[in-house]
């Protein structure tokens, strides 16, 4: 007798009881891949960069060329809306970029400031001696 009264109300319902959380849920985490899909790439190049303190194969041409898109997406935005996930994009690139400018210039500032400690160094050391050239007399100068 159950039986015969819940399994016309299941299919009246059929399973949109259970479609519609699951499509919304799918949708949320297309939105999430969407806004940070961009930025994921970058963490093991920030881990590696901090971690050899080395900058090297990290080029900034491409954070301002990432930076002029995202701002120029953000003030598009304001003349005609778009989706929100593609303007929360924009904006947690720019933060990406400039954590990953601020980490290049601290490496390179670093690393130039030692490698300009070890020239002074070098000079300063008496272990190497510092080659001169000879000293030529006016005399010999003046007859070649």
């Amino acid at each position: 007798m159950l039986k015969d009264f819940i399994l016309p109300i299941m299919e009246e319902d059929g399973w949109e009881w259970l479609v519609a959380p699951i499509q919304q849920l799918i949708s949320w985490g297309a939105s999430a891949a969407m806004v940070f899909g961009g930025v994921v790439p970058y963490i093991p190049q920030y881990r590696d960069i901090k971690r050899t303190q080395n900058a090297e194969g990290f080029s900034t041409y491409v954070c301002l060329v990432l930076m002029v898109a995202n701002i120029l997406r953000i003030l598009f935005w304001f003349g005609r809306h778009f989706e929100s996930p593609l303007v929360l994009q924009s904006i947690i690139m720019i933060t990406t970029m400039l954590l990953m400018l601020k980490l290049c210039t601290e490496v390179r500032v670093t690393n130039d400031l030692n490698v300009k400690r070890r020239s002074f160094s070098a000079a300063d050391s008496k272990d190497e001696e510092i080659k001169t050239p000879p000293k030529r007399s006016f005399l010999v100068l003046r007859w070649c």
